[in-house]
């Protein structure tokens, strides 16, 4: 396509000075065909400096080789089978990932040397594939598990650490991804999905398409049952039976707290307030609609701090605490050893209060350094599950009445 009619074409072009510009690093490039460098072309929209910049940086990367027990044993997911058509298939289970647990036990670059290994891995599986197969495979198939994805996978510092994550997954392996699945999608996922998106290409997100209540059957219109692990509905085991296929896919878990290196990490607070001996200080945020997230870090300084939330019973004018509705109870916090985070699920729609609580103390004033964010869902994605949900519910409502009637 890129010659036509005895015509070079302007890609042609762009292809052929961009492999001239990074002729001094192409032997050590995992390939060195044209489709390969087409890939940093198209993802950079065949801007030349750019996709020179993007593809000299993965160079310096790809000398990763990595080892780490706790990763190895606690960062769930892994690489098993493949598709109709021969792409691997990446299976990546988040309700089992503990994301405190492991920035607490090994730092973040070691989290992402992981992942940027695991990205290797399964380009060396593409590579041998082609040979294999006689055709080019340079793309795969990913699925998400997304049961149990709750509060703790919300984190702060474990959410900034998957953005970084999925940016390098961007950067690094351009139009890599033939199909995104996402399996078990809670009430939740759009949420977490409207944290992310950002950093998600255009292609990237066409390519994601969440499965429903059949999605066992789903899978297997893409995926030979013989090619799935036996606990995503398929026959594939593990040599010992193992329908789980623990050698490949790591399941996950919480990670002890005898691996922790440290029990708090380098924060970054937008904001900072004066809680006066004696005294309270209130932060008021509007929640529109139900279902969102209030998402709050704080520390203190010298001494500890009580802290709750409240629901406002009156609009438009300033409320005790005794007056409003306690959401989270008041409690006092060693913030200023080490810092606090949590979040709430806004059950209603109103004005929520933050009260940082100093009455108790009648010799110091408390400095409080905090970040407060409200986390909205991404509403196509909640439309979606909503749908899914009905589709489900009808589904379990059919499997009744026919069990009821046998």
């Amino acid at each position: 396509k890129l010659l036509a009619a005895g015509r070079i074409s302007p890609q042609y072009y762009l292809l052929t000075t961009f492999r001239e510009n990074v002729q001094d690093i192409l032997p050590g490039l995992p390939a060195q065909d044209d489709n390969y460098l087409l890939k940093w072309l198209r993802a950079r929209c065949f801007d030349l400096q750019k996709s020179e910049a993007m593809i000299r940086k993965v160079r310096s990367n790809s000398l990763v080789c990595f080892s780490s027990q706790v990763i190895q044993k606690y960062m769930s997911g892994g690489t098993c089978g493949f598709d109709r058509e021969g792409y691997p298939v990446r299976y990546e289970i988040v309700g089992t990932l503990d994301p405190k647990g492991l920035l607490f036990s090994v730092s973040k670059q070691d989290f992402l040397k992981k992942k940027f290994q695991d990205c290797e891995f399964m380009r060396d599986i593409c590579n041998e594939q082609s040979k294999r197969l006689g055709k080019t495979i340079d793309n795969i198939i990913m699925v998400y598990d997304f049961e149990g994805l709750g509060l703790k996978h919300l984190w702060k510092p474990g959410v900034d650490v998957y953005i970084e994550l999925l940016a390098m997954f961007e950067d690094n392996f351009p139009e890599c991804l033939k199909h995104l699945f996402v399996i078990k999608a809670p009430r939740l996922f759009p949420i977490a999905y409207n944290m992310v998106k950002h950093i998600l290409s255009e292609d990237t997100r066409k390519k994601l398409i969440i499965l429903g209540a059949n999605w066992k059957e789903d899978l297997q219109k893409y995926i030979d049952p013989a090619e799935i692990p036996m606990m995503y509905g398929g026959t594939l085991t593990d040599p010992d039976g193992n329908p789980k296929c623990e050698s490949k896919i790591c399941l996950g878990g919480d990670v002890p707290p005898k691996y922790y290196v440290r029990n708090q990490l380098k924060q970054k607070y937008e904001h900072s307030l004066m809680v006066n001996r004696g005294s309270s200080q209130q932060l008021e945020y509007e929640i529109l609609f139900p279902g969102c997230i209030l998402r709050w870090q704080f520390m203190s300084e010298g001494s500890d701090i009580g802290f709750g939330v409240y629901l406002k019973t009156k609009t438009g004018s300033h409320q005790h605490a005794g007056e409003m509705t306690e959401v989270l109870s008041n409690q006092r916090y060693n913030a200023h050893l080490v810092p606090e985070d949590g979040t709430l699920t806004c059950s209603d729609a109103g004005i929520y209060v933050l009260r940082f609580d100093n009455t108790y103390s009648y010799l110091h004033a408390k400095k409080i350094s905090y970040t407060v964010e409200v986390l909205l869902p991404d509403k196509k994605w909640e439309e979606k599950i909503q749908n899914l949900d009905e589709q489900t519910q009808k589904v379990e409502n059919n499997h009744a009445q026919t069990l009821t009637g046998a």
